[in-house]
């Protein structure tokens, strides 16, 4: 299954980000200490509502925790809400930037 190892590897970057250990989030989720452990090691999924408390306790949404092309979402949304709060030429300079970075891959 596909989305078994999206789920556990998701969940380990995330949480990994965030700086959390898989046992301290497992008892912040009210969850026994490996819970989480369980989900990253493929030996268990979170039911639905498990599923939104963890992407609750992550600062993501569910479309946000299944997207795999924004690899690191809280900073993303850190990076718009200050994005949203520049001038439209302090705007056109980063983003001019942001381009700039993008073509030297």
């Amino acid at each position: 299954m596909m989305y078994e190892n999206f789920v556990s590897e998701r969940l380990a970057k995330l949480r990994t980000q965030k700086g959390v250990s898989a046992r301290d989030m497992s008892l912040s989720l009210g969850q026994a200490n490996n819970y989480i452990n369980n989900i990253e090691n493929k030996k268990s999924l979170p039911s639905m509502p498990s599923f939104f408390y963890i992407c609750e306790y992550l600062g993501v949404t569910p479309q946000e925790f299944f997207d795999e092309g924004n690899a690191n979402p809280e900073a993303l949304k850190e990076f718009i809400a200050q994005a949203r709060q520049l001038d439209s030429r302090s705007f056109e300079y980063i983003l001019g930037i942001m381009k700039e970075l993008n073509t030297k891959r």
